[in-house]
């Protein structure tokens, strides 16, 4: 590695420059992984938008039809409504989860590309994140089509939700470099993730909003790194209320030294790759 590109990923862009430098590569891995999930099955890619629009039929049924679900503060009144913000806020959370489960097993499911191959291993974690991105903005697209079936035209702060989900995408990335170099030292991390993603899931403002909480609980619950992202989504797609720009802020700040920190552990461990893989 040259003087200078070490100097480009040892700053706080690091990941995101070794990323782009590579970029090429990553467009080739990406495309493998998306359709590799699908190859052999008769409807192929199709499935990336059959699966959310069957889960939003779910959605739909279990929380309109059978409890009957509102959405506290009384935000529409269609039994859709309801599913709509579920979806929403699933969006987010599936992502963060694909993410953080299949992180601590991506650099010993290539035991190839350590020993054999002079390969940027750092791009591994990259291709997984675009690779639940573009899954998730299949289910984007799906849950835009029963907005506008049901309820007209988004709001105009619409155009707010990439700049919204930006930090947490960052977060994205540091947590699957944090964690793919980890799990090569710890094979338990991935059964301990198992665990987190499930509590995370019922501690996430998935099934209700945060201000339904006592306020003195509504700060420990933040810390849960989907609640914000979640409930943001929420508020510029379906309510159309911008975000805090205070706040916001302070979380793009987190999405970045999460992004900084977790790439600057996997290089600091990936010397000894080979030797434990």
């Amino acid at each position: 590695m040259s003087a200078a590109i070490a100097r480009a990923d040892s700053g706080l862009l690091g990941g995101l420059a070794a990323a782009w430098r590579n970029r090429e590569l990553v467009r080739q891995l990406v495309v493998r992984e998306v359709l590799g999930r699908y190859r052999g099955s008769m409807l192929g890619l199709a499935w990336s938008l059959v699966h959310p629009m069957v889960m939003l039929a779910v959605y739909t049924f279990v929380f309109s039809f059978v409890f009957r679900a509102r959405w506290p503060g009384g935000w529409g009144e269609s039994k859709l409504d309801f599913a709509l913000i579920l979806f929403c806020g699933m969006i987010v959370f599936n992502l963060f989860a694909e993410c953080f489960t299949r992180s601590p097993a991506l650099i010993t499911a290539q035991p190839n590309f350590v020993k054999k191959v002079v390969f940027p291993l750092e791009v591994l974690p990259v291709v997984a994140v675009l690779g639940a991105l573009f899954h998730a903005a299949t289910s984007f697209v799906v849950l835009l089509g029963l907005m506008l079936a049901v309820r007209g035209l988004p709001p105009a702060t619409l155009v707010l939700a990439p700049l919204v989900l930006l930090p947490f995408v960052l977060f994205c990335f540091g947590l699957s470099w944090f964690l793919s170099a980890l799990g090569v030292y710890l094979r338990d991390v991935g059964q301990v993730v198992q665990v987190l993603v499930t509590a995370l899931m019922f501690l996430s403002p998935l099934f209700y909003p945060l201000s339904v909480l006592p306020e003195v609980v509504q700060p420990l619950l933040l810390l849960n790194p989907v609640a914000y992202p979640i409930e943001t989504l929420r508020a510029v797609v379906l309510f159309g209320r911008t975000p805090e720009w205070l706040g916001f802020a302070t979380y793009g700040a987190c999405g970045l030294a999460a992004m900084w920190i977790g790439y600057a552990f996997f290089q600091r461990m990936r010397v000894g790759f080979t030797d434990v893989i």
